[in-house]
């Protein structure tokens, strides 16, 4: 008894105080500012409040199958409702949310994830995701991010697409597969395309890894990425999936960017 006690008084009141030290001088030396600003702030992987403001979060009512805000209400247990583009467009996926606008603030987060090493942004990230996600979620749902080329991954070196999903698997608790599908054609960047070459540039160039298909069969997949424009990348992966018999296919990205016309 006494050895016990004695492990108590030194787990309470000596390593939790150290901990606590230890953590208060890591704090001076590296103290917490702004994901976009030089603002200090009271923890790590946050936002100061100016920028807060100016990031474009996506809340209340949205299209059920893109993400992007819509006017009015969101009323429980009310019909999905579909934006125009997503009228316009056949989604073969069945439901998709989006975390926040591709403008302001959103802009800076994004690109600083995918161009500038600011591997910091993925935990608030992926907590953003997880609750624009909540929606979409299904028991034994497997995540997976969308996939690089080769070529493209060895430049950039990492796949901030695979680095959002695997936080989003851990927030939410699902399984997640980080090469579940592959890319099989460098398809290139997709800025400066119209809709119809988006889609174009990426039809056929997604199929299931070969050694990770048979995880599909008969199974939810949420896909994953940073950003949906025209939505051809996520167009592209939902059809490998269903050809390989998923049961169904949902998306979330980061930012939606939306339709100026």
């Amino acid at each position: 008894m006494q050895r016990q006690s004695g492990m108590q008084f030194l787990t309470g009141a000596v390593i939790e105080p150290a901990r606590a030290v230890a953590g208060s001088a890591l704090r001076a030396l590296y103290p917490p500012y702004c994901m976009t600003c030089d603002t200090l702030i009271d923890e790590h992987g946050a936002l100061c409040p100016e920028c807060w403001r100016q990031t474009p979060f996506i809340f209340g009512l949205c299209c059920d199958l893109c993400g992007v805000p819509l006017p009015g209400q969101d009323s429980p247990g009310a019909a999905a409702i579909i934006c125009d583009d997503c009228i316009t467009i056949a989604r073969p996926w069945e439901q998709g949310r989006a975390a926040m606008l591709y403008g302001d603030k959103a802009r800076q987060i994004l690109l600083g994830l995918k161009y500038r090493d600011r591997l910091d942004h993925v935990p608030p990230a992926a907590k953003w995701l997880s609750r624009a996600a909540q929606p979409l979620l299904l028991p034994d749902m497997l995540i997976t991010p969308i996939p690089l080329h080769w070529l493209r991954l060895l430049k950039r070196r990492y796949n901030q697409a695979a680095l959002l999903s695997h936080a989003l698997a851990r927030e939410t608790g699902l399984a997640h597969c980080p090469d579940l599908l592959i890319r099989i054609r460098n398809t290139g960047t997709q800025d400066g395309r119209g809709r119809e070459g988006r889609f174009a540039n990426l039809q056929g160039a997604i199929r299931p890894h070969p050694r990770r298909a048979h995880l599909i069969r008969n199974r939810h997949i949420l896909l994953v990425d940073d950003v949906m424009t025209a939505g051809a990348t996520f167009s592209a992966a939902t059809e490998a999936c269903l050809a390989h018999g998923a049961a169904s296919v949902r998306v979330i990205a980061l930012a939606r960017v939306a339709s100026r016309g």
